[in-house]
């Protein structure tokens, strides 16, 4: 989608000021999704590569889960970075935090279920469900990677700048897809993939402020959310996304070759 065609989308919809639906648009979950494969080794490679088509997202009819409140993670509303003594477990925030800690969203657990489901499926060596939940799990994992997911100032109506959850996690993508060109690294093993988690939560959370400053300068001086300041959004934001979207799509791909490894690497097809 070029420029003109997001600034005509937005007025006609009316989206500059939605709140958030996507963690990330559809542009985003599948160039992190394509491009994870390419972190695989040898012969994983090639299972997905040969399968992508039958994976939801890259599906030539594509599909997206509903996303809404649990596929995030408001870690702001509970502690201040770097969360250092933010509790491990589902059971241990809810007894820390009680109903904050329901507000604030389940990410990071919706994070570990989907990683353990795929270590099943890849055990059983059902292919569908190795694809829907590789697809599943890609898709979580690179919601942590944006910014807006991981505060409670996800949709900027806490700095005069609401509506900024689509603009930024949707439109940008959009705007800038022929230009986006991830460089992630090659997919690792992953020692404990569940403290990996608060890892990445870290290493998001670090770009917030970026986030939110670059956007209010790419607003001044415009009257409203025309295709200028869209220009000027991608200008300041860019290289913002597509940092976040490489590392999304690494450790995507680290997630999917831990689960293959989890689940004694067998021969897929």
């Amino acid at each position: 989608m070029n420029l003109r065609s997001v600034f005509i989308f937005v007025i006609g919809s009316g989206l500059s000021g939605a709140g958030p639906v996507l963690a990330w648009g559809p542009v985003a979950h599948q160039v992190v999704t394509a491009k994870a494969i390419d972190t695989l080794p040898g012969n994983l490679k090639d299972f997905y590569k040969n399968h992508r088509l039958e994976m939801p997202t890259l599906s030539l009819e594509p599909t997206f889960a509903e996303e809404g409140q649990d596929r995030r993670f408001a870690a702001d509303r509970l502690l201040t970075f770097p969360f250092a003594d933010l509790p491990r477990t589902e059971a241990a925030m809810k007894d820390r935090f009680g109903d904050g800690a329901v507000q604030a969203g389940r990410l990071p657990w919706l994070i570990e279920e989907s990683y353990a489901r795929l270590v099943e499926a890849v055990k059983s060596g059902d292919k569908a469900r190795i694809l829907t939940e590789s697809d599943t799990l890609a898709g979580l994992v690179t919601d942590i990677h944006n910014p807006l997911a991981v505060t409670d100032n996800a949709d900027g109506q806490k700095s005069d700048q609401h509506g900024l959850w689509v603009r930024f996690s949707t439109r940008l993508p959009e705007a800038a897809e022929k230009s986006l060109k991830l460089s992630p690294d090659a997919a690792h093993y992953l020692d404990d993939p569940k403290e990996y988690v608060f890892s990445m939560l870290r290493g998001t959370y670090v770009w917030v402020d970026n986030v939110l400053y670059q956007e209010e300068l790419a607003r001044r001086g415009k009257a409203g959310y025309t295709e200028i300041y869209y220009e000027a959004l991608i200008s300041r934001l860019s290289e913002v996304l597509r940092s976040r979207l490489s590392q999304a799509a690494g450790d995507v791909g680290s997630y999917w070759y831990t689960a293959w490894t989890a689940a004694g690497r067998p021969d897929l097809k």
